[in-house]
């Protein structure tokens, strides 16, 4: 029988295609001529010591390090724990982890860095990242939650006719199925995390919320610019890694 699903109209297509490329120019434009701007001030010394490509480099490495430690976190916590809760003798429990997780995300992410600190007594780069991991499970959670409990019932039964076990059919028919909406809990994820991330100067943990705090108090308007807007072009940047991983990731037959 042929398929009755239309094909995509060519304008369509071409207009998704633009919106997906359009953030990352704007991001690399936004920091591009942001740091052509500072690069080519008359710098004072003490801007210099900021306002140079090595040491934006290691700052801007150091973010990115922070976010894909939380988003590493983030997944290996999530996707294990939504599965469990989903199961019909845990469902019990999920009311009792979502609450959680909502505790975490309703929480102020400065407090939860700030507490985790005085538990630990110590400062560096786990954690900065811990307490804004816990900041970013619920988009996670609950998305995973929601794209299993969203598989049809007689999919699984048939997969269960079959002769698939439960392992099976969790990890070749709801897991594929429930990728889209993982993704899209994992984007907005990233998308907090990248701008909690500016925080963790606080806990000594690096990132490009040094500049923007070397700036504030310095009552340096160049370097708290470039702090500032190279965190936004960097979200931007995340933002679309997930984007694109939401289009191109997703089972072939559910986009």
């Amino acid at each position: 029988m042929a398929s009755t699903t239309a094909p995509a109209e060519p304008g369509t297509v071409a207009t998704t295609n633009l919106q997906l490329w359009i953030q990352p120019v704007v991001a690399i434009v936004m920091a591009g001529i942001t740091l052509a701007w500072a690069f080519t001030r008359d710098l004072t010394a003490t801007q210099k010591a900021t306002i140079n490509s090595e040491y934006i480099g290691q700052l801007a490495w150091e973010h990115i390090m922070l976010t894909a430690a939380i988003a590493a976190i983030v997944l290996v916590i999530a996707v294990p724990l939504a599965v469990v809760v989903t199961r019909h003798r845990f469902r019990w429990l999920a009311p009792f982890f979502i609450g959680i997780a909502n505790i975490g995300q309703a929480a102020p992410a400065i407090g939860l860095l700030v507490l985790f600190f005085l538990w630990t007594a110590t400062t560096g780069f786990w954690v900065g990242v811990l307490p804004i991991a816990f900041y970013s499970l619920l988009p996670v959670l609950r998305n995973s939650m929601l794209g299993l409990q969203e598989v049809d019932p007689s999919i699984i039964d048939a997969a269960k006719g079959q002769g698939m076990s439960e392992i099976q059919v969790l990890t070749k028919v709801e897991l594929p199925l429930a990728v889209p909406f993982i993704l899209a809990g994992l984007r907005t994820s990233l998308v907090l995390a990248v701008g909690t991330a500016t925080l963790c100067f606080l806990v000594n943990a690096g990132g490009l919320g040094i500049l923007i705090d070397t700036g504030y108090k310095l009552r340096d308007n160049v370097t708290l610019v470039v702090g500032a807007v190279l965190s936004v072009a960097l979200a931007l940047a995340v933002d679309w890694l997930g984007a694109l991983a939401e289009r191109y990731l997703s089972p072939k037959g559910l986009q």
